[in-house]
């Protein structure tokens, strides 16, 4: 087993559905305007998947493009991570959906619940796996509905979010390039900061739960925003020590694209002018799992990150909790 092989990721896609809804469109349904959610986020518009579109044929599409991408076929998969707080459904896992769309038949597939930091934990797992000798191409999908779980009267939460996918093929890379460091963790205590409090185990699917719309997702805008700020700075100072470099030595900032003052924030915390930072929530909005990978895509494909460079990938969630990944690319 060897554990010192370099291990990066060897292609990249997205998948964003073609429905933009802007936010004037959500200025007829809820109490709220162009202008209060600009200042506020960022955020200009964002895509709505069709009612028939589910989380795995997003994921479907992101997955194939990352895989031609690698210049891989769906067969050489063996396996498939992905990361999504909006399944298809509780049983079985997405993952294994995507599998069959894909007709990836050697991989294994699984589901990574870590909301919006689940595809840095994908990251995460699919590096050691590869050093550990279990897999040779991992494809990790951050995939999202999140249409179907927002409340559109709730003006808090129904004008942050977004539907889209992004994927990584991860593999063995030349030697000195690739994941250098990672660095995932969460705190318990925040659990209720956002959530989606009924359809598992603990408030089955009833009537009533359906009727106080506990089937939504909820959030404590506050103490998310002050978390997120502290976690996603702190988490890309760890990932940078653990690969012995500084901040300086960082090229470019792909972070969870939630809310763009965070985003801000974080970048002057870390020193990095915005134009080393990517930012695309004015478009997709918080995609949440998807929102990094995507944005991942987007920047490599418009040549923002070239071969040698140092990125950092960082981003917070529900749990609460948080991630980050250094890649020489």
């Amino acid at each position: 087993m060897n554990n010192y092989k370099s291990v990066g990721v060897i292609g990249t896609g997205s998948y964003l559905p073609s429905n933009i809804v802007t936010n004037n469109d959500l200025a007829k349904i809820v109490d709220t305007s162009d202008e209060w959610i600009v200042s506020r986020t960022g955020i200009k518009e964002r895509r709505f998947a069709k009612d028939s579109v589910s989380t795995s044929d997003l994921a479907y599409e992101a997955g194939k493009r990352a895989i031609e991408d690698a210049g891989l076929m769906s067969e050489d998969i063996d396996l498939i991570i992905l990361a999504t707080l909006t399944p298809d459904m509780i049983l079985p896992s997405t993952a294994c959906f995507v599998q069959e769309k894909l007709k990836a038949v050697n991989a294994a597939a699984f589901d990574v619940s870590a909301a919006c930091s689940g595809f840095l934990y994908g990251v995460t797992i699919a590096t050691q796996m590869i050093k550990g000798g279990a897999n040779k191409n991992v494809l990790v999908i951050g995939a999202e509905a999140m249409s179907k779980v927002l409340d559109m009267e709730d003006r808090d939460t129904c004008v942050l979010f977004g539907d889209g996918a992004g994927a990584v093929v991860m593999s063995e890379v030349k030697d000195g390039y690739g994941v250098l460091a990672t660095d995932i963790g969460a705190d318990g205590t925040g659990t209720m900061a956002l959530n989606i409090p009924a359809g598992g185990s603990r408030n089955p699917a009833t009537q009533t739960t359906v009727d106080e719309k506990m089937h939504y997702l909820r959030m404590e805008g506050s103490s998310v925003f002050k978390f997120a700020v502290r976690a996603m700075t702190s988490s890309s100072k760890r990932v940078i020590d653990k690969a012995n470099l500084t901040l300086d030595d960082v090229d470019y900032l792909v972070p969870h694209q939630a809310n763009i003052r965070i985003i801000e924030t974080s970048a002057k915390k870390m020193n990095l002018p915005m134009n080393k930072v990517k930012v695309n929530l004015d478009r997709y909005g918080n995609v949440s799992a998807g929102s990094i990978p995507i944005a991942l895509d987007e920047a490599v494909k418009e040549g923002k990150i070239i071969k040698g460079d140092h990125v950092v990938l960082v981003g917070f969630g529900g749990g609460l909790t948080w991630g980050s990944c250094l890649i020489k690319w």
